[in-house]
């Protein structure tokens, strides 16, 4: 190959890469950083026994996203308060024209589905990415991780029951997820409490991500009240030095989400889960390491 063929073909497969990277991470930066060592893996190394570039380039990604998995795991052990995946703005366009592969795509990267990623092990994880997202067949899955086929399949087993037992048991209806958005925005920003809370579940959670360098919740907060006293006090009290704010609709992890600016820069992203009218869960993003790539 000559060096500008070199470049195409990676960069042909560039997008798949990252999608595996940042699904088997949950982090942008991390997942960057791993295409980028596969890149040089790929323009350094011997080609010429490589007969499908993109099965190779997907060996190599896997590989390097599992060993960045380990040594991220043990650093998760010291954030502090909650941790969500870093938020990644999504916008599958025309290039995902039908509905059924966009809601599996949507799916394979929202939150509730990368927050129970994080429990499993890091080759469960692969084996359920490579086989739930992107539809690898077990035996190739087995060679991109030199497993036995029938290790994969136990592997995927494990890993498609604890994904279904933590993920949240009903179906998110966009129309309704709009809805309940700019209801949510109002009541909140109005400090009306009233009409805050018959939005919220009883049994609704809140999950805050800050890691430490901006004001969230260090616990996950369960309960309407809990959560409906803690935003009404969030937004009367806003934050120090601020003089203006706006709210922005972006999809984000495959849902729509609002982006809160604050002076003109990204200070937080919320989401909401919502089934039977009701809002199921608040996600609410504010590490601003973790922002630094939300674009509007």
């Amino acid at each position: 190959m000559t060096a500008d063929t070199v470049t195409d073909v990676f960069e042909e497969h560039r997008s798949v890469l990252m999608g595996v990277a940042y699904r088997m991470l949950g982090r942008v930066a991390d997942a960057e950083d791993v295409v980028q060592d596969a890149w040089l893996r790929w323009s350094a190394g011997e080609r010429g026994q490589v007969r499908e570039p993109r099965a190779y380039l997907v060996r190599v990604t896997t590989r390097l996203a599992i060993d960045r998995l380990r040594q991220a795991q043990v650093r998760r052990e010291s954030y502090v308060g909650p941790w969500l995946p870093e938020p990644v703005v999504t916008d599958f366009g025309p290039t995902v024209p039908d509905t059924a592969e966009r809601a599996v795509l949507a799916d394979s990267v929202s939150l509730a589905v990368l927050v129970v990623l994080e429990s499993l092990s890091p080759l469960e994880r692969a084996v359920f990415v490579l086989r739930e997202a992107f539809g690898y067949p077990y035996a190739e899955i087995a060679v991109t991780l030199d497993r036995s086929e029938a290790a994969v399949r136990q592997l995927a087993g494990r890993a498609r029951k604890h994904v279904e037992d933590g993920r949240p048991r009903y179906e998110v209806d966009p129309a309704q997820r709009r809805d309940l958005t700019e209801r949510f925005l109002a009541a909140a920003t109005e400090g009306d409490l009233t009409g805050l809370m018959s939005l919220l579940a009883p049994d609704v959670h809140l999950v805050g991500d800050s890691g430490g360098k901006a004001k969230a919740p260090l616990r996950v907060l369960r309960s309407a009240d809990k959560v409906g006293r803690f935003l009404i006090g969030a937004a009367r009290q806003g934050v120090a030095g601020v003089e203006s704010y706006e709210f922005r609709a972006v999809e984000v992890n495959g849902a729509a989400s609002v982006l809160v600016v604050a002076d003109g820069k990204p200070d937080s992203v919320l989401q909401l889960d919502v089934a039977d009218g009701r809002i199921q869960r608040v996600y609410i993003m504010r590490n601003p390491d973790k922002l630094a790539g939300v674009t509007y």
